[in-house]
């Protein structure tokens, strides 16, 4: 497991970018894994700014995301088919066809999940993952629970990640309740794996995926088993880590 500690937010968004937009140039018809959420916002607004500037192109990419909400309508404002158009999609030059994301309001969620995985494998599987980390150490929504789940499947939301995704709702009750998510499994077939995590609140988080035991009540510690993990991290993310766990991003690494 690699980490690498960026001084601040800005500077870990240049830097994931950097890293996925490298996959690109290296395999133009790349499987991209991507996630939603607040952090990897950042990441996405720099994967524009090079794609704008002909660095990269997403013309043969493709992408398949982590979850979506279960039951929440794609053109609703808060569904992750609504996100990801916004903050990447409709900026670039991806075939439409070439994007996938859980279809969270099918009437069939058990066919929904096995044909997902099945996809995702039909394509030759994920050569890069790109994953955040609830205050809980969910990846995807995988929350704590008692065993690993290993494909695509549907999960009831713990209540504190509810509450941290309320922020974006008008209200908590508005909030779904359930949600379909890659398993654990899934996840961990992919190629590469790159979690990125700022803020103070993720540091508990960050260390037991480091450092704790190996247990599906810290989902995110099942990454200490996969051969190609890097962690992207701001200061307070890794603010619990000791200085020999991870290297500073140095000054020639910074993307103007």
């Amino acid at each position: 497991m690699r980490i690498i500690v960026c001084e601040n937010y800005e500077l870990l968004s240049k830097k994931a970018a950097q890293i996925v937009g490298s996959q690109m140039i290296l395999e133009p018809k790349s499987i991209l894994g991507l996630a939603t959420g607040s952090t990897p916002v950042g990441m996405y607004k720099n994967l524009i700014k090079m794609y704008e500037e002909g660095l990269i192109d997403f013309s043969k990419i493709k992408t398949f995301n982590l979850d979506e909400y279960y039951k929440l309508p794609i053109d609703n404002n808060q569904s992750y088919h609504y996100f990801m158009d916004e903050n990447l999609f409709n900026h670039i030059n991806i075939n439409r066809e070439n994007i996938h994301i859980p279809n969270g309001m099918s009437d069939d969620i058990d066919t929904e999940c096995v044909l997902y995985d099945q996809m995702i494998d039909d394509n030759g599987g994920i050569d890069i993952q790109v994953l955040g980390i609830g205050n809980n150490a969910h990846i995807g929504f995988n929350e704590p629970t008692i065993n690993f789940n290993k494909g695509t499947h549907v999960v009831t939301l713990d209540e504190s990640t509810r509450k941290a995704n309320a922020r974006f709702f008008n209200s908590l009750d508005e909030v779904p309740t359930k949600a379909i998510t890659m398993g654990t499994g899934s996840i961990f077939k992919s190629k590469k794996i790159m979690l990125l995590a700022s803020g103070k609140n993720k540091a508990e988080a960050i260390y037991n995926t480091v450092h704790g035991k190996v247990t599906p009540e810290v989902p995110s510690s099942i990454l200490q088993f996969h051969k190609d993990v890097i962690l992207i991290l701001d200061k307070e993310a890794a603010s619990l880590l000791n200085k020999n766990d991870y290297e500073l991003m140095s000054e020639f690494a910074k993307v103007k």
